[in-house]
């Protein structure tokens, strides 16, 4: 009789995202812009939070990042953003416009493929590709506001991508038990020049606490300088250890002064990271 093969073991006892199944590509790779997220006066459900607002909105039924992994629950997340030192914010998620934005309702302007995932996601592969120079968020809103008898406009309509000057960002996850995943980020320069790219793995959780009183804030922290450590009272203590890099923390919660004019209710806010990286503060 023939041997099982490893993954079939590994679907055995994955009923329910209790096993080999409880981690996976599960993060969004876009909640701005979603019904789930409407909160306004009017029920403006497509437009409430739109891709400007979503890196200092803290959101309260989801997450999104780029080629992300995370629990069944979403509890816990963890994604790379990028930085090719020449854009205004970070890369932390997937460009796009609105529902009142685009001549065909809401769409992602990106380029971007999940290329392979085992069916418990043991192994998993996504490219994204990142040109050189500026990303060209305002040409992309701009030229969009057109009729909708015409054709979108695409990223590959602008000429960020000219004479192969991008990255391509190759992010795999594999895992070697249940919940022992190994993340490998690798960066390919298909341009003819040099060009600097910085990269930032990003683990936090879902603001699962703000809305719901019956679950504490959770925490990371650091225990060491290639090393953190996650605490939760809804999925308990994990550790993420990392090569290289400086350690930067924020709370996942909203920028309230950039958004509404008010005082934030603590100092580091969801765009903290981002702030500090661009402006060194």
């Amino acid at each position: 009789m023939a041997q099982k093969c490893a993954e079939a073991e590994r679907l055995a006892v994955s009923d329910n995202y209790k096993h080999w199944k409880k981690w996976g590509p599960y993060l969004a790779e876009r909640q701005w812009g979603t019904v789930r997220e409407d909160y306004s006066e009017y029920g403006h459900a497509w437009e409430f939070v739109d891709h400007e607002k979503a890196r200092s909105n803290a959101y309260r039924w989801g997450e999104e990042g780029i080629g992300g992994f995370c629990d069944s629950r979403e509890i816990l997340c963890l994604a790379p953003a990028f930085w090719n030192g020449k854009d205004n914010i970070l890369k932390e998620r997937l460009f796009g416009l609105t529902n009142n934005q685009g001549n065909h309702g809401e769409d992602v302007k990106e380029l971007y493929f999940h290329q392979v995932s085992s069916p418990t996601h043991s192994y998993c592969r996504y490219l994204y590709k990142y040109p050189h120079q500026k990303f060209p968020y305002n040409d992309l809103v701009k030229n969009n506001i057109r009729s909708r008898e015409l054709t979108e406009y695409e990223l590959l309509d602008t000429d960020c991508f000219k004479n192969n000057a991008y990255f391509d960002c190759f992010i795999e996850y594999a895992k070697a038990g249940a919940d022992d995943i190994l993340m490998k980020i690798t960066v390919v320069n298909r341009g003819a020049k040099a060009a600097i790219i910085h990269i930032l793995p990003h683990l936090w959780f879902r603001n699962f606490w703000k809305h719901n009183k019956r679950f504490d804030r959770p925490t990371i922290k650091p225990l060491a300088s290639n090393c953190v450590q996650s605490n939760s009272t809804r999925n308990g203590r994990y550790f993420f250890y990392h090569e290289k890099g400086e350690q930067l923390f924020c709370e996942n919660e909203t920028n309230n002064e950039r958004i509404y004019g008010v005082p934030n209710i603590v100092d580091y806010v969801k765009d903290g990271i981002g702030i500090y990286i661009q402006c060194g503060r």
